[in-house]
């Protein structure tokens, strides 16, 4: 009763608090939008709704009718972690020194203000289930963003005994649950793949389902009871690696259909700095620790991408489904978001963690009831830390203010009109040794390899067209320095890269 009380004592004060500074609350919070915020880790734009001739999803493709789909989006860094810091953060990863899978937010931005947390500030009961926050490697993820404690579940899972030696604790799963750090090196390889005749609940993202379900019925209990709006964040793991699914999704797929790699050399006069051999790839068994990966067990891997990606699929769907039959879905904002792309054997790499397009592109998918129109999508380039200012707004709270850098626009007025352009790039980064800061525009991708605060002479270039292949064949810096020169202009108006220690870069 006392929370009720203390609940119902401070609407007031938000909303004359909102007329004093210029944002508009929605002063009763039963009338306030509801926001599932659904997560999926290494999804590639390779949907129907992307126009992938060969993806069978249904569910995302029935989600982007609902509302915009964004097919030019982009994540700020190809990790996980540092990708889903970037979206709860609305900052650059550039801007906050959090760049690896193991870094801690709260020793290097320790006030730092999340998403989820500023819609708690505003009256939301927060959740998370899943993989939200990266949680492995040494880092235990942000039990201060939610109102409750984190429901996680498994990474990196198998049924069939033959995928771990005979049920031996393999390199990733030690990984992923922080056990044994000290002696990864030793401990067996897992299975790349496996396809048991199985339930979905038997692996996580089944589970995952089922208890995102349970608690939005929960949810629904408490907006008729106390008018508390909620915000779940939901975390899918799979199409992330091993490819774990039940045979039923692999059976959906003609392996000698799927979409072979086009090309598998690196980029003509590109900067080695830019490439990437082996890494992820090689913890997996079949996978050759050094050689190359066979025709055969090529096909087998596309297989499992997209046999998972039809396994994610499905869990999606039966949450929002859940949603429309609870009646919540007319007051509930749904934003699907991949945290980054994934290579699948193009330029010779597997999996993610470089500045090429199929390791940046990502698919964004926002429902907004009374704001998106159903079936659209925009050209509008956009990324990942756009996601925190554009839910604030259509909630109606106050814009995110930090204490961290809010590199992010709101994206409101595109999802009203689609032809709205409020940017004409996007930025992305990996760090390398050198930092590759990367401008993405309609036509062209530039990045600058450079220590940060060295001097600017000091930088290798890569520049892409993509008017004529959608993959990087050759780096065409030297061939228009006036395109160069026009995107670097773009990029020095960017603060120099945080040192991953968090320190600022030297002056220049």
């Amino acid at each position: 009763m006392a929370l009720n009380i203390r609940r119902i004592l401070t609407l007031p004060l938000i909303c004359l608090l909102g007329v004093v500074q210029g944002w508009q609350p929605i002063c009763h919070a039963a009338q306030r939008p509801n926001v599932l915020l659904v997560l999926v880790d290494d999804l590639k734009p390779a949907l129907g709704c992307y126009g992938d001739p060969c993806a069978q999803t249904p569910h995302l493709d029935a989600l982007a009718a609902r509302g915009m789909r964004f097919d030019r989006a982009y994540c700020n860094q190809a990790v996980c972690a540092p990708s889903r810091f970037t979206l709860m953060l609305g900052s650059h990863s550039t801007s906050t020194g959090l760049y690896g899978l193991g870094s801690q937010l709260r020793e290097l931005v320790p006030d730092a203000v999340t998403l989820p947390q500023h819609f708690a500030q505003n009256g939301y009961r927060t959740e998370s289930l899943g993989k939200v926050f990266h949680i492995g490697h040494g880092n235990e993820g942000d039990p201060s963003s939610f109102s409750i404690p984190h429901s996680s579940d498994k990474i990196i899972e198998y049924l069939t005994p033959e995928s771990t030696d005979g049920g031996l604790l393999t390199r990733e799963e030690a990984l992923f649950t922080n056990q044994s750090l000290n002696r990864i090196p030793s401990l067996p390889r897992g299975a790349a793949f496996e396809s048991p005749v199985a339930e979905d609940t038997d692996y996580a993202d089944g589970r995952v389902a089922e208890e995102t379900i349970r608690r939005l019925r929960s949810a629904k209990a408490r907006l008729e009871q106390d008018g508390t709006p909620f915000f779940i964040a939901t975390g899918f793991v799979r199409p992330h690696l091993p490819f774990s699914a039940p045979k039923k999704y692999w059976d959906l797929y003609d392996a000698d259909a799927l979409p072979m790699p086009l090309l598998e050399a690196f980029p003509h006069d590109s900067p080695k700095v830019a490439h990437k051999q082996g890494g992820e790839i090689l913890a997996y068994k079949p996978v050759p620790p050094q050689g190359e990966i066979s025709p055969e067990l090529k096909r087998q891997l596309i297989h499992g991408y997209y046999a998972s990606t039809s396994f994610v699929d499905a869990q999606i769907g039966k949450v929002t489904d859940e949603l429309v039959a609870l009646g919540l879905a007319e007051n509930t904002i749904i934003v699907l978001w991949g945290d980054h792309g994934f290579h699948l054997g193009d330029l010779s790499i597997w999996t993610k963690h470089t500045n090429y397009e199929q390791a940046n592109r990502i698919p964004i998918l926002i429902v907004a009831p009374g704001v998106t129109q159903a079936g659209t999508a925009t050209q509008q380039l956009a990324e990942s830390v756009d996601i925190f200012p554009t839910l604030a707004e259509l909630a109606n709270l106050p814009p995110p203010a930090g204490p961290q850098p809010i590199d992010g626009i709101s994206l409101v007025p595109v999802l009203k009109n689609a032809e709205i352009r409020l940017r004409d790039h996007a930025f992305h980064a990996y760090p390398k040794g050198k930092m590759g800061r990367a401008i993405r525009t309609d036509r062209y991708r530039m990045v600058e390899w450079k220590r940060p605060g060295a001097a600017p002479e000091t930088a290798e270039i890569e520049l892409y067209d993509y008017s004529d292949s959608p993959i990087e064949t050759q780096n065409v810096a030297n061939e228009l320095p006036e395109v160069v020169r026009e995107l670097r202009a773009k990029l020095a108006k960017y603060p120099e890269a945080v040192l991953r220690s968090g320190r600022k870069a030297p002056s220049k």
